[in-house]
């Protein structure tokens, strides 16, 4: 199976990256799958019903978050009704929404999508490890359970990536960390067969902090005091992301590469 995630989604330049390139991507690739990080696409805080559906229609097949997740007040009613738009999963019971699926992929393949929020650095919630090993003993990887799964680590520290993925590994087709903003250069694949990528990078303009406007972000680094609100930079996006191929006997990673579109960065596309 091929599969695609791409980074954190900022602002309309990340929006417009996506969605302009994405149907090229995903015909030149021949992707079964595509999973985007999603949680800052609404001018860099969350995201909207409306931005959701404009990511389906250009062929994105899951949607993740992160800690942004409800700065959008409108995605509180609407989450509970889209399967296809994941929080993290190891938020408290009782929390909108849920962090984990199970989809469909061509020629009757599924594929699991599950994300978790790292706890160093971040909002204490519940242990991720326990969060996903839970959903990894419900269903195992390949043949009479998921041909492929994609697991979404959104947390600050790549230690902390690193270990789960460690965790997951031989368990999982990908592990990819998210929230970091910044791609990484160590896609590879680890010795039991998942992929994994510390971050994959986010989709919105690089000239910028990442993804904000630079001045106000400089500023509030420079003089430690309150001035103008952060906002999403405004020129030409990158999209940025790991892609993935997979042994469908198995659900196993065969191989694993980063995948960069756009200017700022170096040029990445998988051989």
């Amino acid at each position: 199976m091929r599969l695609l995630y791409l980074g954190d989604v900022v602002g309309r330049s990340g929006r417009d990256a996506v969605i302009q390139r994405l149907p090229d991507i995903r015909r030149r690739l021949e992707l079964d799958f595509v999973v985007v990080n999603g949680e800052n696409a609404a001018h860099g805080f969350g995201i909207t019903p409306k931005i959701c559906e404009e990511f389906y229609a250009a062929g994105v097949d899951v949607l993740t978050l992160g800690n942004h997740a409800w700065d959008q007040r409108e995605i509180m009613p609407y989450i509970d009704g889209d399967p296809r738009l994941l929080r993290p999963l190891n938020y408290p019971n009782g929390t909108p929404g849920k962090g984990v699926g199970l989809y469909g992929a061509p020629r009757g393949r599924k594929v699991m999508v599950a994300q978790v929020m790292g706890r160093l650095f971040m909002d204490p919630l519940d242990d991720p490890f326990a969060a996903i090993e839970r959903e990894l003993a419900r269903l195992k990887l390949g043949p009479g359970g998921a041909e492929a799964i994609i697991i979404d680590i959104h947390a600050e520290a790549t230690s902390e990536k690193m270990a789960i993925a460690c965790h997951c590994d031989g368990r999982a087709s990908l592990v990819v960390g998210s929230h970091s903003h910044v791609p990484t250069a160590d896609a590879r694949i680890l010795p039991g067969g998942t992929a994994y990528q510390t971050d994959a990078g986010m989709c919105g303009d690089y000239d910028s902090v990442i993804g904000m406007k630079k001045d106000p972000a400089v500023y509030k680094f420079v003089r430690k005091l309150p001035g103008e609100r952060l906002s999403p930079a405004d020129g030409p996006g990158t999209v940025c992301g790991v892609f993935v191929e997979t042994d469908d006997r198995t659900g196993r990673a065969v191989r694993a590469a980063a995948l960069r579109q756009g200017p700022h960065l170096a040029e990445a596309w998988p051989e």
